[in-house]
């Protein structure tokens, strides 16, 4: 599905998940992802609290691009959308105060758009390099080249080849990026160990887990581990609307989207 607006969605606590013809986006604790008017997408939630934003195009006038992406929450936008959340998802009337909040965020959304994180596992309408992909994240705790070329019938000079020219990223890039961000959807599930989500993507030792995870998102596992959520909205999720005229942002409900 699409929306006729852009989309700001940040996730409070757990991790989303948005699949796009691009790619699989992972948007984990106090990030972010932006979705712009028109774009295809489909969003998985589990055990997740999210809260989002949605902008009347007008409101962004510059290039808000044609893809999602995943920006960093700095505190000021994160305070800036938690903040949000006390407008209703239905104004019935114009609210000065209001619009003139929900330009300023803009603002601040735009100003990050340059700025966003590596978060996204590609994909591709090649069938071959489809089925790469399901098998290598079915079977990331042990996968080589070789199990890949076996189960699917290719050589591995195939494999180097098709998958690069589809994904404009090798398959042995695409692997560490997978078990990373699948080390970030574990970590963020409750009664989670370091040790136990390292082992289960594939990290041959914690060392080895906590250099690439900390150069990946910038924080060790066990800070991610324990920043993971915010402690904010007792609701399932929260939305809200931004746009000139009287519309406006608290209506929270569970997201199915």
């Amino acid at each position: 599905h699409h929306h006729d607006l852009h989309q700001l969605e940040y996730a409070l606590e757990g991790v989303a998940e948005v699949q796009t013809a691009a790619g699989r986006y992972v948007v984990p604790p106090q990030q972010a992802i932006w979705i712009p008017a028109g774009l295809e997408h489909n969003t998985t939630l589990r055990g997740v609290r999210t809260a989002s934003v949605f902008f009347d195009p007008a409101m962004l006038p510059g290039d808000s691009g044609d893809r999602a992406r995943i920006l960093a929450a700095t505190p000021l936008l994160r305070e800036m959308i938690v903040y949000a959340l006390r407008w209703p998802i239905a104004r019935t009337a114009t609210d000065d105060r209001a619009d003139a909040y929900f330009s300023a965020l803009a603002v601040v959304v735009e100003d990050g758009m340059d700025r966003d994180q590596p978060l996204c596992l590609p994909a591709s309408d090649d069938p071959l390099i489809a089925a790469v992909i399901a098998y290598t994240e079915e079977h990331l705790a042990e996968v080589t080249p070789g199990d890949v070329c076996a189960a699917l019938n290719i050589s591995e000079r195939t494999l180097r080849r098709r998958f690069r020219d589809a994904t404009g990223t090798t398959w042995r890039e695409f692997v560490v990026r997978a078990r990373l961000t699948h080390a970030m959807v574990a970590l963020a599930q409750p009664g989670s160990t370091v040790l136990g989500v390292a082992a289960g993507v594939g990290f041959g030792s914690p060392s080895a887990f906590h250099r690439a995870f900390r150069t990946f998102t910038g924080r060790t596992p066990a800070e991610y581990r324990r920043h993971r959520g915010l402690g904010v909205t007792p609701g399932g999720a929260a939305r809200t609307a931004a746009g000139p005229g009287p519309r406006g942002p608290l209506l929270k409900t569970p997201l199915s989207d």
